[in-house]
């Protein structure tokens, strides 16, 4: 499973919060942090957060799809820098704001997924980082890295779809650490079968389907953990549809009483997907109560209201965002159907911002218990060896800062050169003219500039699936299969749910010159430092939701499957066709759309090589970048 955790929150009481920029304007101070020598973090300067937070009644620290991220970006391309902060800075951020409750919406780490592709089986992982799942063979994904996860104080978690891929997964969360939430880690929707006391199997809730309890400010709470109808889990698992877990019993009991809020957890994304058909359900007995919604799965910022009286927000990704959302007066909500007035700061993760807003600087921030959690996570990547070095690249490889195609993105790059050269190790049909076809969301994450590692291997391409091929199909149909792959009603409508996710990953994607020249405006905004994450969502005061004012990196599309270049042959000559192991029935499909001469069948794929697609970088690297 990948450490992409679900959205979590931790829920507290008001919480006034000031402080000034000039001790924090840099990523680390060497000597107040001689305890993390051994980690190089880039000491550059970052932009601090513009003004302060605004406190209201209930408030709200939120995290989501996290996904194994917990030693933070540690690379110095741009904006890397800005989510540099770990796991242990995070722990003495929330330390400093104690009186916040915490919460996280699913998919802390990536799954190991055992599903039919193109009638074979392929044993895939899905994203993370080394600390998830660099684990040494016959380690359960992520068990140790989520004990790291364990030691912070969440009020609320619940499950994502990369803890249901495979039930070894599933079972460690059910039997290892969801009893660490003690009753808080929520799964309304989602059921694990195990033997019961008789020895008999039963399907049983891997978490609580809800809880009630009382903030510290005597503010009565009713929670619920959703996930969105997600039909890829793995056997001895069940996902039941939102629409039918809304008219359950149980619903109905838990949500009778009136509390003084709701606050719904769900790995289920803010927009377009089914919040509100809970909301509705909740609206028909409590058409007032105040509605907190934490989302998930869509890896982006965003916000969206349906009613006056309640607010959804979905923060991020991959430690890259902090959520906070800070609730009006609830007292003032009583007696009354006037909207209460919400808001929602997406704060960027690193120790700048986290020291301008607990008025602390990098001598008086960190506590000992994230110190620990930072040296504890250390010690799991050099057990992982994980700082492995396989070469060092000398620049940027982009999925989306890039066009495509281009020398600076790594889809090119991957597909025109790793692939041809890792393939054609000790192959003998080396020589033989060919075409080689990807999916391009198989990549997952940004080559950047500098060493590449074990841990940038496994972040950046995770999939160990094999590369199969058909022989002898003449080059002017095989030239074909790229963009009949790519035609909007071609296979690319059938695109994994797991995959479908990163398209979105971006939050601003339209740089007109009106909007640049109005986010240059604004004081402490311009230069390559200041790149990062520029939202606008659909909750009112659109833009300025986001903690900190950058100027938006840009963002170039990349088509669904990519493709090496074509050999410079005649178009009756024949060639191999080499792809992705999960292709092969579609590309089967496709080949016998295209020309009637033969018919293909599955008998006709061979595999090509012995070398994995999650070992191609690494190759690469040590053959090019030595």
């Amino acid at each position: 499973m990948i450490s992409k955790l679900t959205p979590a929150i931790l829920l507290g009481l008001a919480l006034r919060s000031t402080a000034c920029a000039d001790d924090h304007l840099h990523a680390r101070d060497s000597h107040a942090h001689e305890h993390l020598e051994r980690r190089e973090y880039p000491q550059v300067p970052l932009t601090p957060p513009y003004r302060p937070l605004v406190w209201g009644d209930l408030n709200v620290i939120h995290t989501t799809d996290t996904h194994g991220w917990l030693l933070g970006h540690q690379k110095s391309s741009w904006a890397e820098p800005y989510y540099s902060g770990d796991l242990g800075d995070f722990a003495s951020f929330v330390t400093h704001m104690k009186q916040i409750a915490l919460v996280h919406s699913g998919d802390l780490h990536d799954g190991m997924c055992n599903y039919s592709l193109s009638e074979t089986q392929s044993n895939s992982r899905f994203p993370g980082t080394g600390l998830s799942d660099g684990y040494p063979p016959g380690d359960v994904d992520a068990h140790e890295s989520n004990k790291f996860i364990e030691r912070l104080p969440y009020d609320l978690m619940t499950i994502g779809n990369h803890e249901l891929y495979g039930y070894a997964d599933t079972y460690d969360m059910y039997t290892n650490f969801v009893p660490h939430l003690a009753g808080r880690y929520l799964t309304s929707n989602v059921n694990i079968t195990v033997f019961n006391s008789d020895g008999e199997p039963e399907s049983v809730p891997v978490g609580n389907r809800y809880t009630k309890f009382t903030t510290r400010k005597g503010r009565r709470i009713t929670s619920l953990g959703v996930i969105f109808n997600f039909t890829g889990n793995d056997v001895n698992t069940t996902v039941q549809a939102v629409g039918d877990m809304v008219k359950e019993q149980w619903f109905v009991e838990a949500i009778a009483e009136e509390p003084d809020a709701f606050v719904l957890i769900g790995h289920m994304p803010v927009s377009n997907d089914n919040w509100p058909t809970v909301v509705n359900a909740l609206r028909a007995v409590h058409p007032l109560t105040p509605i907190l919604i934490f989302g998930g799965h869509t890896h982006i910022r965003d916000c969206r209201q349906d009613d006056g009286r309640s607010m959804a927000i979905e923060s991020g990704r991959y430690m890259e965002t902090i959520g906070v959302k800070l609730g009006a007066d609830l007292d003032a909500a009583k007696g009354n159907s006037d909207n209460v007035t919400f808001t929602r700061r997406y704060l960027d993760q690193n120790r700048v911002t986290y020291e301008y807003h607990t008025q602390t600087s990098n001598r008086t921030f960190d506590t000992d218990h994230g110190r620990s959690i930072t040296r504890g996570l250390e010690e799991l990547a050099a057990r992982f060896n994980l700082s492995h070095l396989y070469g060092t690249a000398q620049q940027d490889y982009t999925l989306f800062h890039n066009p495509y195609p281009s020398n600076g993105s790594l889809v090119s790059f991957f597909i025109e050169n790793a692939v041809p050269y890792a393939l054609a190790i000790n192959n003998t049909r080396a020589s033989i003219p060919n075409i080689m076809i990807i999916d391009s969301w198989a990549l997952r994450f940004d080559l950047l500039k500098g060493s590449f590692t074990k841990n940038d291997q496994l972040t950046i391409m995770p999939y160990q699936d094999s590369f199969l091929y058909i022989a002898n199909v003449t080059s002017g149909i095989a030239n074909q299969l790229l963009p009949a792959m790519n035609k909007p009603m071609g296979i690319q409508q059938k695109r994994d749910e797991t995959q479908a996710v990163f398209s979105s990953h971006k939050i601003d994607d339209t740089p007109d010159s009106a909007r640049l020249e109005e986010i240059d405006d604004r004081p402490g905004v311009g230069g390559q430092a200041s790149f990062g994450y520029v939202t606008r969502d659909s909750c009112p005061d659109a833009d300025n939701a986001d903690d900190t004012l950058h100027t938006p990196l840009p963002y170039y599309p990349v088509p669904s499957y990519s493709g090496s270049n074509p050999p410079n042959v005649t178009a009756d000559t024949p060639i191999d066709v080499v792809f992705l192991s999960f292709l092969g029935k579609e590309i089967i499909g496709i080949l016998n759309g295209l020309q009637k001469d033969k018919t293909y069948t599955m008998a006709d794929v061979s595999s090509y090589s012995p070398t994995l697609a999650g070992d191609i970088l690494g190759l690469y690297a040590q053959g090019m970048w030595n």
